[in-house]
């Protein structure tokens, strides 16, 4: 059963990644990306427009649930292609998601619907 809706939407300038190369500062994407997170976009070529999407829609997640959520207890991920997100932790099994994510030149998009389920 469902306790409440929440929507969140968020967008970002690809350029703010590409301005900091992976390889010259790891540090700055652990904190914000899993490593799982990490090795799928190191393997595009655009993998700077695939980082800013998956910011996009860890930083919906936190407006779509309003609650203080670490960026590494948000988990973003595809199925057959679509996105999925999940968060980790204490709220894992509270949340469920709908999910949507852009990229068009140098905008990545993302957009949530959270379901919080009632326990």
């Amino acid at each position: 059963m469902i306790e409440k809706f929440g929507i969140g939407i968020d967008i970002i300038d690809v350029d703010r990644f590409t301005k900091i190369p992976y390889s010259a500062k790891p540090s700055f994407y652990k904190k914000i990306f899993l490593p799982s997170e990490i090795k799928y976009c190191l393997k595009y070529k655009n993998q700077y427009e695939h980082f800013a999407g998956k910011f996009a829609l860890k930083e919906a997640v936190k407006k779509a649930v309003n609650e203080h959520i670490s960026m590494l207890d948000i988990e973003t991920s595809h199925s057959n292609s679509k996105p999925v997100v999940k968060i980790r932790g204490k709220w894992e099994k509270k949340y469920k998601f709908l999910v949507s994510i852009s990229h068009e030149k140098n905008f990545a998009v993302g957009i949530i619907v959270s379901e919080k389920l009632k326990n």
